[in-house]
């Protein structure tokens, strides 16, 4: 009599056999899988903001809203008013020169190793002309740095480097320039 020859459920690695194992992973699957999930993880870190530029830009919203409110109060009050970017004690990183106690922001920075320098002069005019001329400021907080300004006539903003249109227009046609 003849054994009945009884196949074995269980899967082979061998090439080209019929059965594959279900509960597995190639090789060739785990690289892919490692390779999206290192894609994945530099996308994310290149995504999150740097804290240091954060901060900055948060302290140099919160000035702007301090020149502006300070800028208001000096024309309605046809007072001079400064901003100078040095304390005048422990209690103070910079000073509102002019304004009455009662109307005083508060004069430390958020972030203490926060500096501010102005452009060309040792202080900002905030009035009492409601034209008060080109000023700009520059926060620096570690290596990074931000200037706001006003053109006198507009409200202080952040001031964006300015592309130099000439040289943008002759290197986007080859450097053939006329």
């Amino acid at each position: 009599m003849a054994k009945a020859v009884v196949k074995d459920g269980m899967p082979t690695s061998v090439p080209g056999s019929k059965h594959r194992r279900l509960g597995g992973f190639t090789l060739l699957e785990l690289m892919v899988v490692i390779a999206m999930i290192a894609i994945t993880t530099a996308v994310v870190s290149l995504a999150i903001p740097d804290p240091s530029a954060t901060r900055l830009e948060r302290e140099a919203a919160r000035l702007i809203a301090q020149l502006e409110a300070a800028r208001t109060q000096a024309r309605a009050g046809a007072m001079t008013v400064l901003w100078v970017p040095q304390s005048n004690g422990v209690d103070a990183d910079y000073q509102f020169v002019g304004l009455p106690p009662a109307l005083l922001p508060s004069l430390k920075w958020m972030e203490p190793e926060v500096t501010a320098k102005v452009v060309g002069a040792k202080s900002v005019v905030l009035g009492p002309e409601p034209v008060i001329g080109p000023q700009q400021v520059v926060l620096s907080l570690g290596d990074r740095q931000i200037t706001i300004g006003t053109d006198g006539l507009a409200p202080f903003d952040v001031v964006r480097p300015e592309v130099d249109e000439a040289n943008s227009e002759s290197e986007g046609a080859g450097g053939n320039a006329p």
